[in-house]
Formats: structure tokens, C-alpha cells, sequence
């Protein structure tokens, strides 16, 4: 039974592996490189979707984790006691619309293949969709209410769950940099070189989302993980006008595309504090942080389309941040056949905040041996679907880690 894991990262995703583990009685060691979730957890909108998932995998891993979010959310508060900030976790609601003529027969027809797969999927008609959402468009034509999304406070998530984490053992270290990997005669991974010395551990994780490229690079071997851009923008407090995670149809065709050029979609959701969030945008850029006229205008337009009265709505901030992307659109949970002792949960693109919660039980049933929750078979590195992409990998490091 592994007894000592290091965790590389402390997103959202590491954060739960961390808790998970350590209230199994693992000691678990977090390292991170900059402030905990000051990556991709930082920049995201905190969703907690099944709307935008297709049958298949995922979807089964985003239903089991729907269903955590509620008590964990009252475990932390019973935990954490009222001086912790709420996470602001609310079952809001989702409603995706078609806003063209072509686009409702799609819509309706994927909501059906959710429904058979489980998924609460109802089509409502227009004049209800707008007894959801006085303030939608009535121009749409068809719309499909999904009472199971949620959102949640990313961030505050992240220092709740890593507070957990401590509470129950685990030593979380930041502005730590992991360079490498100490590995035995055998080639097994026994731990990690960092720029604060080596830690040893029966096992390391990397949670370090679209970084994780990287870190595997610096310990010999090859994940095909890359960074997704996409850009929010923020409006002034408003009174409450957008009730429900409101987008349009083509957003869950951007979600799947591999397509490195800019895609857009509109996505409108309001926060507890009273601003609105405008997405979304993806593009493949690499690491580029700055922002782009080009991209701000799409989004903004494409969100007046769903609601015309954002027209008169002040744009406070907008900022980008980086998805971690897979070729095949499933993130990686498990052990690396190629390097014993080296583990991933990474990958999730869009969806780490929803899903982090059930990757971490299968991080933990994987490590400990019990049995987990839903079949972790798709999501491992020795998947076919990742086959054409780890051809041509290379023991040589790649470069510094994060």
C-alpha cells in the first residue's frame, strides 16, 4: 500500500487528490511552484457541468461527481467552521439554446442522447425558456433546461479543500519548483528533485493541469497535455438578471474541437457578487498571456446575441487563462505504464473544476487498491485513443517544471 505521495500542483485538482488521500491516512506532500490555485483554478468560471458533455466517459465521471459537491460543500463547512469563507456552491441551473433556425433540431437531438444516458435533459419550449430567463433573446428557437448544473467559488474551493489537507496531515509547500525525478535501480520513480532539495515518496502525482506537459517532460517522459486559451470578461455589479449558466448550442461543438485556431461560443453566467461572466473563447497559443482585441470583441458580441441587454452592461476586467487539453478530450487518471511510480490527473481541459472531486476517488482507490467508484479503464495513459500521440516520446527531460 503507497504510504507517501507527493502531489504536484495545487489547483483544484491537486488540492482534492491532496484531501482524499490524506483522509485515507496517506501523508501526502503538495508542491507548487507559484500561490496555490493561482493557475488555471484562477482564471475559470467555478462550473460544475453535465450539459456540455456527450454519452461516454466523462459524462459518467461528471454525473458521479455532480453528485459529491453537495455534501462535500457541508463537510468543509462543518470542517473549516464559519471563519472560512462559503464556496459559494449553487445548484443553478443550466440553459442551452439555439439561436438559428438550423440550430434547434442539433440541440434537441443531442439533449436526447443525454437523457438515454441518464442525464435530467429537458427541452422546454420558448415562451418557457424566457419564464426562465426574462431577459434571453426571444429570438432563440429552442432550448433545453438542465436543473443539475452548478457552480462553485473556484479558488475559495481550492484553499477550502488544501485547509482540509492540512487538517488532516498533509504538508503543503509553495514558490517550490519540481525539476526532476530520483528514481531506483529499476527505473521506478522514488520521488522528486525540486529547487529546495529532493522529497521522496512511494508515489508522485502530477496535478500540475496545463503544466503537467512540462513536469512529466522534466522527469523523462512524455504527456501530450497542452494549454487551451480562453478569455472572460467581467462586467460591473448589476442588479440580477441572468438566473441560470445560460449558452448557445455550438458551445459543446467548441469544447470537442481540435482545432488550435480561435473558436468561439456564447456562455453567460452571473456570480453571487453581481457581475456577470462572458465567455468563451478556445485557441491553441501556447503560454501567450496577452490579451487580443480580436477575441474580446467575438465574445462580447456573441454574448449580446443571447442577451441584448448586456448593450448597456460596463466591462470591469477581462483576463484569459489556460485549459490543460488532451488530443482525445478525456483527462489522464492513473498510474503511467511507462514510469512505475509516476501518476497523472490532468488533462480535464474546461471541466477540472467539476470533475476534481471524482478524479481524486479514483486517484485514491488506484493507489490504495480498493475498489473505485466507476470504471477508470478510459481515462488511463494506455488508452487506445492516446496511442498516436505518444509515439515518438523520449526519455530525455523537456525542460523545467512547474
Amino acid at each position: 500500500m503507497i504510504t507517501d505521495v507527493v502531489i504536484v500542483g495545487a489547483g483544484i485538482v491537486g488540492a482534492a487528490c491532496a484531501r482524499a488521500l490524506a483522509m485515507a491516512g496517506v501523508r501526502v506532500t503538495v508542491l507548487e511552484r507559484g500561490a496555490a490555485a493561482s493557475g488555471t483554478s484562477a482564471k475559470g468560471e467555478g462550473n460544475l457541468l453535465v450539459s456540455d458533455k456527450g454519452p461516454g466517459a466523462e459524462l459518467d465521471l461528471a454525473v458521479y461527481a455532480a453528485s459529491l459537491w453537495p455534501n462535500l460543500v457541508a463537510e468543509l463547512a462543518d470542517e473549516l467552521g464559519p471563519a472560512f469563507p462559503p464556496l459559494e456552491y449553487e445548484r443553478k441551473g443550466g440553459l442551452v439554446v439555439a439561436t438559428t433556425d438550423a440550430g434547434a433540431a442539433p440541440l434537441l437531438a443531442f439533449a436526447a442522447t443525454q437523457r438515454e444516458a441518464g442525464v435530467d435533459a429537458r427541452p422546454v419550449s420558448v415562451a418557457d425558456a424566457l419564464a426562465l430567463e426574462p431577459w434571453l433573446n426571444p429570438a432563440i428557437t429552442a432550448a433545453v433546461h438542465y436543473p443539475d448544473d452548478a457552480q462553485v467559488q473556484p479558488v475559495i474551493a481550492t484553499e477550502a479543500l488544501l485547509a482540509s489537507a492540512r487538517g488532516n496531515g498533509a504538508v503543503v509547500r509553495t514558490g517550490v519548483t519540481v525539476t526532476g525525478a530520483t528514481r531506483e535501480a529499476t527505473g521506478r520513480i522514488t520521488g522528486v528533485t525540486t529547487s529546495e532539495g529532493d522529497v521522496r515518496a512511494d508515489a508522485v502525482l502530477i496535478a500540475a493541469g496545463p503544466w503537467s506537459g512540462e513536469v512529466a517532460g522534466a522527469m523523462g517522459v512524455h504527456l501530450p497535455v497542452k494549454p487551451r486559451r480562453g478569455m472572460v470578461l467581467v462586467t460591473t455589479r448589476m442588479p440580477h438578471r441572468v438566473f441560470h449558466k445560460v449558452y448557445d448550442g455550438d458551445y459543446f461543438g467548441a469544447t470537442q474541437s481540435s482545432d488550435a485556431a480561435l473558436q468561439t461560443s456564447s456562455v453567460v453566467e452571473s456570480t453571487a457578487a453581481g457581475t456577470v461572466l462572458l465567455g468563451s473563447s478556445r485557441e491553441q497559443v501556447g503560454f501567450d498571456e496577452r490579451l487580443r482585441v480580436d477575441v474580446i470583441r467575438e465574445v462580447a458580441g456573441k454574448a449580446l446575441r443571447l442577451f441584448p441587454f448586456l448593450a448597456e452592461a460596463s466591462v470591469m476586467r477581462t483576463y484569459g487563462g489556460f485549459r490543460p487539453f488532451m488530443p482525445d478530450h478525456l483527462p489522464v487518471i492513473g498510474e503511467d505504464h511507462r514510469a512505475p511510480g509516476l501518476w497523472h490527473a490532468s488533462g480535464h481541459e474546461g471541466a477540472g473544476i467539476g470533475l476534481s472531486l471524482a478524479t481524486a476517488d479514483l486517484i485514491v482507490a488506484a493507489m490504495l487498491g480498493t475498489t473505485p467508484p466507476l470504471d477508470p479503464a478510459p481515462f488511463g495513459l494506455d488508452r487506445a485513443s492516446l496511442a498516436p500521440h505518444l509515439v515518438g516520446e523520449t526519455a530525455e527531460p523537456e525542460g523545467e517544471a512547474a
